[in-house]
């Protein structure tokens, strides 16, 4: 029998996440399974569960270990196959089940992992049902599953793709747009099945105005053309290529399980996440001060400070929030809020469900670029729009790996707490430290905060400028690293 103490890597913050087939047994999904009916399914009132997964060879196996732990406890099961993880929060909120998504997202294809909400696609994460997760299923592997409901539950299949593309088209009218180019690069991953859906006629929608270019749609969960983690620069390279050699308009990059969307202009140079949330922001913003509404909008505090101060001008509410879709998604739902954005590409939408889906994403940049027009009426080309959205400079995610995360933590402090700046120095610890000289002069800011599941500590500066923006991050990292440590690579 499976080790109860696996649980502890392999359930995250807001996840499951881990290698098949040890730690990550179908043992242990049976568990999880089992686990997933008691905290989440009965608590809701019913006794319904939908289940999607992506691509992985392991998918299979593990979704019917799962089905099994559900089924066991007197729980249906609907499922529907081959799916993004947003399909999967589409299937949630449309049908009000509660839901499990089995995907790795961009990880290697040696891993697989499941991704739960509650019915509506309210998300289950440390703080609303996994812990409670972890411990039963735990205690399930110790002792062995409990005795099986007198009435077993059913197992069902039901096709969502069509109506998740039809449910994204109705947010974002493209009908009318002018002509676009857009190579979309899903990586092998599930954007292989969803694009063609939404973007194109796969599921019987009428043609859009869009010359998509293809690369990559093949679903294959051992990425054979490169890894399905678009927060690497190097999984861009060929989409960058193909957007100049064919002469497109937008690129589109997709991670494995296509709930995150990254932008490429028509230069090959890709648009930062931060001004991918303004330019979605301000169309949602404008749209609920058009109905009479305030507007909120979340943001994590690794964004651009240019995402509140663009959208607060454009009349809305901004909350900053930690790293993470479980924080997230509870701040949409708390506030109301009509989209949020992180700098890791998810973007979430009131209108769906409060749950992050980078296909609307996309919907809504393409609507903007197609929209966008030049003084002389001419059409704006990407990187026109989008720089007015990017008036900062930042350094990306850079992992260090140190002997002493805690003592590393507190160099940064000390050296902070005494240094001499023409202005306030203000320090937060919302998530991680946030070290903030951004009311003086020079304007600059960084979070350094510590990884959850190794010894790393991720650092992220923004400047007003490149010159200060070097300066701050190479004086954090000597600190950082000041016992010798080795770079980790990069990625949230």
């Amino acid at each position: 029998m499976t080790d109860a103490t696996a649980l502890e890597d392999l359930i995250k913050a807001y996840d499951v996440r881990g290698v098949v087939p040890e730690p990550f047994s179908t043992e242990v999904a049976r568990a999880i399974g089992a686990a997933f009916a008691e905290v989440v399914v009965a608590p809701s009132g019913g006794r319904t569960a939908v289940i999607g997964r992506d691509m992985r060879s392991s998918g299979p196996a593990l979704v019917e270990a799962f089905a099994d732990g559900l089924t066991a406890r007197g729980v249906d099961v609907v499922l529907i196959s081959l799916c993004s993880t947003d399909g999967l929060y589409h299937a949630s909120g449309a049908l009000r089940f509660p839901g499990a998504m089995f995907t790795a997202s961009h990880n290697p294809a040696q891993y697989n992992g499941i991704k739960m909400c509650h019915a509506g696609a309210r998300p289950v994460g440390q703080d609303t049902g996994l812990e409670d997760i972890r411990r039963l299923a735990g205690r399930f592997l110790r002792e062995g599953l409990p005795t099986a409901a007198d009435q077993p539950g059913t197992v069902t299949e039901r096709e969502m793709l069509p109506e998740y593309a039809a449910f994204l088209r109705s947010l974002v009218d493209l009908s009318g747009i002018r002509q676009l180019k857009v190579v979309v690069d899903a990586g092998n991953g599930m954007a292989g099945l969803t694009a063609p859906a939404v973007l194109g006629e796969a599921v019987g929608l009428p043609a859009l105005p869009l010359d998509v270019v293809d690369l990559y749609f093949e679903l294959d969960g051992s990425f054979t053309n490169h890894e399905a983690n678009p927060l690497d620069p190097k999984n861009l390279v060929d989409l960058q290529a193909a957007v100049v050699a064919n002469g497109a308009d937008i690129g589109l990059a997709f991670d494995g399980d296509a709930d995150r969307c990254f932008v490429i202009d028509e230069r090959g140079a890709p648009v930062s996440p931060s001004a991918v949330t303004v330019l979605v922001g301000l169309r949602e913003v404008a749209r609920e001060l058009a109905a009479g509404r305030t507007p909120t909008v979340i943001h994590n505090l690794i964004t651009s400070r240019a995402v509140p101060e663009l959208l607060q001008a454009a009349g809305a509410r901004t909350v900053r929030t930690r790293v993470g879709h479980s924080f997230i998604k509870a701040q949409m739902a708390e506030n109301n809020a009509v989209f949020g954005g992180e700098h890791s590409a998810h973007y979430y939408f009131r209108d769906f469900f409060f749950a992050d889906t980078g296909m609307l994403a996309a919907l809504h940049v393409l609507a903007a670029l197609a929209g966008a027009q030049r003084p002389d009426g001419s059409p704006m080309a990407l990187s026109e729009l989008a720089d007015a959205y990017e008036p900062y400079v930042a350094s990306g995610e850079i992992n260090s790996r140190v002997t002493e995360v805690a003592a590393a933590r507190r160099r940064v402090l000390d050296a902070y707490a005494t240094r001499k700046e023409a202005g306030p120095v203000v320090v937060d610890e919302l998530d991680g430290v946030t070290v903030s000289h951004w009311d003086g002069s020079p304007r600059w800011w960084f979070n350094l905060r510590a990884s959850n599941t190794e010894p790393l500590l991720r650092l992220n500066v923004e400047a007003a400028d490149e010159d200060v923006m070097v300066k701050v991050r190479d004086d954090v990292l000597a600190l950082v690293r000041a016992d010798q440590a080795t770079d980790g690579p990069g990625g949230a």
